[in-house]
């Protein structure tokens, strides 16, 4: 199913609203994409997505999932945002390295990051140069009865971002993301085996885009 895009990355359909946000975007891609990260915005609403898209430096991902299924392309899959964070290993998951790999130790976020970036882009997690982003509108909440650690310095925000429980996505986020992430395998040939939750990738909380499903059956084009 393969979709229109314009010179400057943009899609060109129906199912697609314009949103562009120049603010988010880093500069031109100076390599292949070769795979995509859902995430979730921990917003409510689109709307305070979107309005946060357009502060200068800001960050956000390619496309907006909103909860009635309505996709936003709010950056040009052509240029790079940010939007992965530091890396994972990926050869730890597959067996091709060892923790030994890692002399500063495997939980040591920046030094693994620098290592898994000299790595070919299939051999490790892609990140922003390689990677689209989807963001699916969502929100992170504290558990009910959630009491703080015992000193704690975070701040609430820190605190949802930490302990929080993400929405579960909605039927119509699900038909959408899945009908997005076929379009875009399809029109960037990228490798079905290429699409992680962010949590996947990079060191986030672990119920971000977990119920996130990207394989169900829509209708094309």
């Amino acid at each position: 199913m393969a979709i229109q895009i314009d010179t400057d990355g943009m899609i060109i359909h129906a199912k697609v609203r314009n949103a562009r946000s120049p603010a988010i975007e880093r500069g031109r891609r100076t390599s292949t994409i070769t795979g995509i990260v859902v995430h979730q915005a921990d917003a409510e609403t689109s709307a305070s997505s979107l309005n946060s898209y357009r502060r200068p430096k800001a960050n956000g991902a390619h496309f907006l999932v909103d909860t009635d299924g309505t996709i936003y392309q709010t950056a040009a899959i052509y240029q790079r945002t940010n939007h992965v964070g530091p890396l994972k290993a990926r050869c730890l998951i597959t067996g091709k390295c060892s923790p030994r790999d890692y002399p500063a130790g495997v939980n040591a976020v920046d030094p693994m990051h620098r290592i898994e970036m000299r790595r070919a882009p299939g051999d490790r997690y892609p990140g922003n140069m390689e990677a689209i982003g989807i963001e699916m509108v969502g929100r992170a909440r504290l558990p009910a009865g959630f009491q703080a650690p015992r000193n704690n310095k975070l701040s609430m925000d820190e605190l949802r971002g930490r302990y929080g429980v993400y929405d579960t996505p909605t039927t119509a986020q699900n038909q959408a993301l899945s009908w997005l992430v076929k379009a875009l395998e399809d029109s960037m040939q990228i490798a079905p085996g290429e699409i992680f939750r962010h949590p996947e990738a990079s060191r986030k909380n672990t119920t971000e885009a977990q119920g996130a499903n990207w394989n169900l059956v829509v209708p094309t084009p």
